[in-house]
């Protein structure tokens, strides 16, 4: 088995360092969204206003040259406002479909807990079939497809909670954070006179894109890793903290995550680290606690932290045979 981890190492460091000239200071954020991209998973970006959600999303869809919508979710919104709708045309006499704004390759999905479950609910297709069925017709996304949908933690307030069944839909759950007193201080350089956005260019190609996408999938799993995978994804659904445990698409979601982790880091292989890197923003919203457990201050990330120190590390020959 060969694979080319140079060139899946040089492909994500020239997208990140496209990303930079934008988000400043987020470096391991701007990892984890270029693992979501080449893993073809959506991602849920939960944190404070301003701090660059919304300019994540447009700033990877100008680095890929990809089509890009937003969709501003409000109460009000219904599910074909994000599908589209089929008008009948009184020419032809026959039914059109016009797209809605899902049929783009990078969605935005600004404010998702902000619409009703209905019109949440409008994406699920979409983000696990890539195609939505509108009035019985079924139609394909493009290719690539990529939701980035943003969420505000401490905002309550005519907010809807995503149902477990979209939440497991994200490939992770990311957060920007605020930026150092530094990186603020670059920040306000950085757009004096215009927004940097304004000058940035494509740096990869959607072949090129897809071809990595497929690469890495044959990076090298050892049998002790899958299981060690299988160990810390059952260990959520055992404890006694936990309402409702990680689903097998965690498992799934956490062996490609790991895949693509050593590919960009030049390894054709994974190593339990990579697991234990991935394991907070793969598995931490596919976790519902008991209330129990939350009285008590304990949240998704210090549980798992918990369940890693008690999973035995496997060790032994990881690499793949000459």
């Amino acid at each position: 088995m060969s694979i080319d981890t140079v060139a899946i190492y040089e492909f994500s460091q020239r997208l990140i360092r496209n990303f930079e000239r934008v988000i400043i200071g987020k470096r391991n954020t701007l990892e984890l969204v270029t693992l979501g991209l080449l893993a073809q998973g959506h991602l849920l970006i939960d944190d404070v206003p301003g701090v660059g959600k919304t300019m994540m999303a447009r700033t990877l869809a100008k680095s890929l040259g990809a089509s890009f919508a937003r969709i501003q979710f409000t109460p009000d919104m219904l599910p074909s406002d994000v599908t589209g709708i089929s008008i009948f045309n009184q020419v032809n006499r026959e039914f059109e479909y016009r797209a809605g704004p899902v049929m783009a390759q990078i969605l935005l999905a600004d404010e998702i807990n902000r619409a009703t479950p209905k019109t949440q609910s409008a994406l699920l297709e979409a983000m696990e079939e890539r195609q939505v069925t509108v009035d019985g017709v079924t139609h394909k996304l493009p290719d690539p497809f990529l939701v980035l949908a943003t969420q505000n933690p401490i905002e309550y307030e005519g907010t809807f909670p995503l149902p477990e069944a979209q939440l497991d839909r994200f490939f992770m759950k990311i957060r920007m954070g605020y930026p150092s007193a530094g990186d603020e201080v670059k920040i306000l350089e950085a757009q004096q006179l215009q927004h940097p956005i304004l000058q940035l260019e494509p740096v990869v190609e959607i072949n090129e894109l897809l071809e990595m996408q497929f690469m890495v999938k044959r990076v090298y799993v050892a049998d002790e890793v899958k299981r060690y995978i299988v160990d810390v994804i059952r260990s959520t659904r055992d404890n006694q903290d936990v309402y409702l445990g990680s689903s097998p698409r965690g498992s799934l979601n956490l062996f490609r995550a790991s895949q693509i982790f050593a590919a960009m880091n030049k390894r054709d292989y994974v190593i339990p680290d990579d697991v234990k890197y991935l394991v907070d923003p793969v598995l931490s919203h596919r976790i519902i606690l008991n209330p129990t457990a939350r009285l008590r201050h304990i949240t998704p990330a210090t549980l798992l932290h918990e369940l890693l120190l008690q999973i035995p590390v496997p060790g032994g020959k990881l690499r793949p045979e000459d």
